[in-house]
């Protein structure tokens, strides 16, 4: 069966200024990307060469910049830094000026982005059900004309978002567990994962937490855009495609080892100490296009439908003409897209 594909471009806020990120999301729409996404920090996981820009201001410019692309956050967290009010109206100026193109993909949050502005940081099961209720929030923000909420962390009273789209802007959830993959299922318009954790998570976790959601809530598949952030790191020689994900270090850094690691100082402390054996470990690292096609393929045949690709090396003009020209060519032969 020929598969419905999307292609993205992550667009590395946490290693590239606002200007030269810009310019990089405005070349991938002309090579062919249909999607870009940005994560919105507050700090950059890594303390020399990092960088942190606005997600929201910044989409505003990209939105003006391009014609085609779908644009969106992967992911913004709208409980802690922004009352989720002020992220529906954000999403809605957006959306209105922007049309069909906005997606607010969110997450439960990170110590690095939340625990410097003095926020209290709770317990994962607290920060899931703050994310439950800001989307239910959204939701009813961007569909009534007078809305009073009355939730356990947030309220708004006879509320209006008077510049609002007339659909609501899909929410994609991320999630690298199953109870919040299980929500994606039940209530949202994407799912969002990263490549390159062990397979069995995906095939005998993730996915059927997915599916179990999806039930739940008597959808079918069809009813949620699957997006993977696929990491990818290409070169001709192999020792500068593996010393390209350097930067990045910190993704292979386990959940348990950052998790409440608030300062990025600190967070390239602890990822300067991995081999780069393990700092490549996340990554799709190869000379050969066609081998890239062929990982590539396997989140394809798992079932994902949107991929987003994230190179990290710091020449991100060569990698999107590369990829634009060798890559995505392949991967729409092969599947249709």
């Amino acid at each position: 069966m020929t598969v419905p594909l999307r292609f993205g471009y992550k667009a590395s806020s946490e290693q590239f200024g606002p200007t030269e990120l810009l310019d990089f999301s405005v070349l991938a729409e002309e090579m062919g990307f249909d999607s870009v996404f940005i994560s919105d920090h507050f700090q950059p996981w890594m303390h020399d060469g990092g960088h942190a820009p606005a997600a929201l201001p910044w989409l505003g410019a990209l939105g003006a910049r391009t014609s085609r692309i779908v644009m969106g956050t992967s992911v913004l967290t709208p409980t802690f830094r922004y009352h989720p009010a002020v992220v529906a109206q954000a999403f809605a100026t957006l959306a209105v000026m922007f049309p069909e193109r906005l997606i607010l993909g969110v997450g439960t949050g990170e110590a690095l982005n939340e625990v410097t502005l003095g926020l209290d940081w709770p317990d994962p099961p607290e920060r899931f059900q703050r994310m439950k209720e800001a989307i239910t929030l959204m939701r009813e923000l961007w569909a009534g004309e007078r809305v009073t909420f009355d939730g356990t962390y947030y309220s708004v009273k006879d509320a209006t978002i008077y510049d609002r789209p007339e659909k609501s802007v899909p929410i994609y959830i991320g999630a690298s567990g199953p109870a919040a993959t299980r929500l994606a299922g039940r209530i949202a318009d994407g799912y969002i994962t990263t490549s390159g954790k062990d397979p069995a998570l995906y095939t005998d976790t993730l996915l059927p937490a997915l599916a179990e959601g999806l039930a739940k809530a008597g959808r079918s598949a069809d009813d949620v855009d699957t997006l993977m952030e696929v990491k990818v790191s290409y070169h001709p020689d192999r020792e500068t495609a593996l010393e390209k994900t350097r930067f990045w270090a910190p993704l292979a850094l386990s959940p348990e080892e950052k998790r409440d690691v608030h300062d990025p100082i600190e967070m390239q402390r602890l990822a300067d100490e991995l081999p780069i054996e393990r700092v490549a470990s996340r990554f799709i690292v190869s000379t050969d296009p066609d081998e890239h096609v062929e990982q590539i393929a396997r989140y394809v045949h798992l079932g994902f439908r949107h991929l987003v690709f994230h190179d990290p090396g710091h020449d991100q003009e060569e990698f999107l003409r590369t990829y634009g020209a060798e890559i995505l060519p392949r991967l729409r032969a092969r599947f249709g897209a």
